[in-house]
C-alpha cells in the first residue's frame, strides 16, 4: 500500500534563524506591524510503498534522522496519511 509522509523540518527554538529575521524585519517594513515572529523552515512529501501506516512512519522518520533533518540544529514532524 502507498502512504504519503508530510514532514516540516524547522529550526530549533533554541537556535537563531537568520532567515525568519530577516523576513520579520521586511514585514515591518510592509507595514505588517503585528507579525512579532517568523520562523523558516522546509516542507517534504515522501511516497512511500508500505504494508502498514506504523511501518511508513518508522521508514519516513528514518529518512528525517539519516538525511532530511539535522538533529544538531533542526527538529522535525511527520503525519503519515494514505495515498
Amino acid at each position: 500500500m502507498a502512504y504519503k509522509a508530510e514532514i516540516n523540518v524547522m529550526p530549533l527554538k533554541e537556535l537563531l534563524d537568520p532567515k525568519g529575521k530577516a523576513v520579520a524585519g521586511s514585514m515591518k517594513n510592509l507595514n505588517l506591524n503585528t507579525i512579532q515572529d517568523v520562523r523558516i523552515g522546509k516542507h517534504i512529501q515522501l511516497l512511500i510503498e508500505a504494508s502498514s501506516k506504523a511501518e511508513a512512519e518508522k521508514i519516513a522518520i528514518e529518512a528525517c534522522k539519516k538525511l532530511l533533518a539535522n538533529p544538531i540544529m533542526e527538529s522535525f514532524e511527520v503525519e503519515i496519511v494514505e495515498a
